[in-house]
């Protein structure tokens, strides 16, 4: 019964669809092009039907398959063949904060929320099931998970209409149903997730489309569902951002793929456009995203990329000036500075844990377009080629990423500080926190950022990782910053910077950091102005056991590789422990030790407090 009713239901879409679209779809295409001349012939000759069976014979048989992509040997993981099992039961991945993947129903609802977090909605529009249902037909031969594809890929346009809210007949054709109307087109069709779809779905495509059920009629319906897509995105791309980068990058790969639309050229004219202007927009002269949020630079830096290497793939790198491919080395190099040899990076702000494996695969693609850079070779070949760098401490100052390290080998020790400019959403408060590594450990791991958005409850959880206090930073009266722009005022190549930041009105917080040969970091704290209050010296440690004696504090690792966190001032200090948590991935925390060093400042005399953090040994 449940089959028939799926049939029953694709069949009533098609032929609703079939008619409208087919139409639309032949008026769209360039049919002037002799490659489509049987398409053009039928079509003329009044004759849809024969016409759409010829464009799905020359999709078949052209050949192109998208760069970096074989949908002829795909690879799939275990984790993705489950999705695509568990997608023929409607239960959908949309996020790996949230698992198991919910039930969306027998008819499918689309507006499901179980959680009311912002992303657990955008995402189940992302069909980030589909491609892994392609691969798992493509392995197993099992027409199964194309059919049920089609299904859903019409079911979703059925029930998640593109409806232009701002249109004038919205309210009348809508009325009583405005507001869930509204609620729906926000998630549905937010130009992040309609570009998400516009790149999934050409790998979709390729992946279903040698299917015997991956009929003429449903190629109509797709190809009119993504035109409309693209054409969407056109008129409504993000005012800024990793939104608009994210969006002109897919709309490049849409022109450049489904090159038979009319519009193509147009689309693939400004995409180009904005990403030439965008790179100069939104990445600053040292090459630092101007998010300053490491995760979301290393994702520009892939977008940034990738809209050059698919453009080498069809033979249009001319496209881009040679200052922009300047600008990615720039934001690469950032990126493996900042890397810890364990393929790790600092988990600043919104940033999450990636994994090591998408580091690879992403430094020998880079590899292909700078060939001549020793230590991108070096990281993609795991040691097995190129060289490591002449330099150990590099500064990005317009950005404010300073990275102090003894050593570029496992047994090295590495500080990564972060104090810059003003930024925006995906930045937290915590001008001149530090994360210190060594020997394979993360001592100080940032706290990350656990939740994006949602309703009340979801940004309460946000909120409590974006408090000031919460970083390896200083504070006044435990309170946010109120302001985020520091200056350097000193760099040194041997391990050394100095940094001054207003975090609030009269408190001038200037911090010296200096990482010696052996590993020892020494960070001086000198808050000056007339501010009064306590000012807290925040630490915040990896999880595992301390002890605190006096004003030193231990790890206490099994594996003997711990560190001494000693605090010393001519004021008056005070001990407190301190509620600890990070968040390496997303909807995931980890209670961890916290407390923070204090001293009350009664004048306008400044407060000089030392801290020294150095290894024990094994």
């Amino acid at each position: 019964m449940k089959i028939l009713k799926y049939f029953i239901s694709a069949l009533a879409l098609a032929l609703v669809s079939f008619a409208a679209g087919a139409q639309t779809v032949f008026d769209r295409l360039d049919l002037d092009s002799p490659a489509l001349e049987k398409v053009a012939s039928a079509h003329k000759r009044g004759d849809d039907s024969l016409a759409a069976r010829e464009l799905l014979d020359y999709f078949r048989s052209r050949g192109v398959e998208y760069p970096g992509f074989d949908s002829n040997a795909p690879k799939a993981s275990q984790e993705e063949l489950r999705w695509a099992d568990e997608a023929l039961e409607h239960r959908f991945f949309v996020h790996k904060g949230y698992q198991p993947s919910y039930f969306y129903g027998d008819d499918i609802d689309w507006t499901y929320w179980p959680v009311k977090d912002n992303e657990l909605r955008w995402q189940l529009h992302r069909h980030k099931w589909f491609a892994p249902m392609g691969k798992a037909y493509r392995l197993s031969g099992d027409e199964k998970y194309v059919r049920e594809w089609m299904f859903q890929y019409r079911d979703w346009i059925a029930k998640n209409p593109l409806v232009l809210i701002d249109n004038e007949e919205f309210e009348i054709k809508y009325q009583g149903r405005v507001g869930e109307v509204k609620e729906n087109v926000r998630f549905a069709w937010r130009p992040l997730e309609v570009s998400h779809r516009v790149e999934d779905q050409i790998r979709q495509f390729a992946l279903m489309l040698p299917a015997q059920c991956f009929d003429a009629d449903f190629l109509m319906d797709f190809l009119d569902n993504y035109y409309r897509h693209v054409d969407y995105l056109q008129a409504h791309y993000s005012e800024k951002g990793n939104h608009l980068l994210f969006e002109a990058q897919r709309v490049l790969a849409a022109s450049l793929f489904f090159k038979e639309f009319k519009d193509a050229p147009k689309w693939r004219e400004d995409a180009i456009a904005i990403l030439n202007k965008e790179i100069q927009a939104q990445v600053y002269e040292d090459g630092t995203h101007f998010e300053l949020d490491p995760h979301y630079h290393f994702e520009a830096a892939i977008l940034f990329y990738k809209a050059l290497s698919l453009c080498e793939g069809f033979g249009q790198l001319s496209v881009f000036p040679q200052s922009y491919v300047q600008t990615v080395h720039k934001m690469i190099q950032l990126s493996y500075n900042q890397l810890y040899p364990d393929y790790s990076l600092p988990i600043f702000s919104d940033c999450r844990m990636i994994e090591k494996s998408h580091f690879l695969e992403t430094f020998r693609s880079w590899t292909k377009v700078f060939p001549e850079d020793e230590y991108l070779e070096y990281l993609a070949s795991e040691g097995s080629g190129g060289s490591l760098p002449s330099w150990k401490s590099k500064a990005f100052p317009v950005g404010g990423f300073y990275i102090l390290r003894n050593g570029w080998g496992s047994d090295a020790t590495v500080v990564n500080v972060k104090g810059g400019p003003e930024a925006f959403w995906h930045c937290q408060p915590d001008n001149g926190t530090f994360e210190y590594w060594s020997e394979g450990r993360n001592f100080f791991p940032d706290s990350g950022s656990f939740v994006y958005g949602g309703d009340a409850s979801i940004l309460e959880q946000r909120e409590w990782f974006r408090q000031t206090r919460v970083h390896n930073t200083v504070t006044l009266d435990d309170r946010n910053f109120e302001k985020t722009d520091s200056r350097l005022l000193r760099w040194k190549k041997s391990g050394a910077v100095t940094l001054s930041n207003e975090s609030y009105p009269g408190f001038v917080h200037t911090r010296s950091l200096r990482l010696s040969k052996n590993g020892t970091l020494t960070i001086k704290d000198v808050i000056s102005g007339e501010a009064t209050g306590e000012v807290g010296v925040h630490f915040n440690l990896a999880p595992g056991e301390i002890s605190i004696d006096a004003l030193t504090v231990r790890t206490l690792f099994d594996d003997g590789n711990n560190i001494e966190i000693t605090s010393r001032s001519k004021a008056p200090l005070s001990i407190r422990k301190e509620e600890g948590w990070t968040s390496p991935v997303y909807k995931t925390k980890i209670e961890r030790p916290a407390y923070a060093v204090t001293a009350q400042k009664t004048s306008s005399k400044p407060l000089t407090i030392v801290t020294v953090i150095k290894k024990t040994g094994k």
